[in-house]
């Protein structure tokens, strides 16, 4: 069993900044990608980012590239979204997921994930 948790969500002004952490613990052997997700009231949950945990490729959805960063340490097991420019639009629960063998970087959807954490909550105030 793998557990995910989330953290460094809050409130920030639009312009500003929120870096997100999820540490993962449990089987986590032989994930070799995490991706971050985020939903809105009676939306889709939709795709963030993701990385590799090898060789640290990344893949952005397009409304993140520029302004968001993932990254990782793999000693501690963390994953990062850092989260720049955030606009009101970017307000979300925003989950961190492994997804299911046989799932690459490119194919990360909602319906490829295996584990979930709980989300954290980012509210970006206009």
């Amino acid at each position: 069993q793998v557990q995910l948790v989330e953290s460094g969500g809050g409130l920030v002004q639009a312009g500003g900044s929120l870096r997100l952490s999820c540490t993962a613990s449990g089987r986590t052997f032989g994930s070799y990608l995490m991706g971050w997700f985020r939903q809105t009231p009676g939306k889709e949950r939709e795709f963030v980012a993701a990385i590799t945990w090898s060789g640290g490729r990344t893949v952005y959805a397009d409304p993140m590239k520029g302004r968001f960063t993932i990254s990782r340490d793999s000693a501690k097991n963390t994953v990062y979204l850092q989260m720049n420019s955030l606009k009101p639009e970017d307000t979300a629960v925003y989950y961190c997921a492994i997804p299911r063998p046989g799932i690459t970087i490119a194919t990360m959807t909602s319906a490829g994930m295996d584990y979930w954490g709980k989300g954290t909550l980012v509210t970006v105030s206009s």
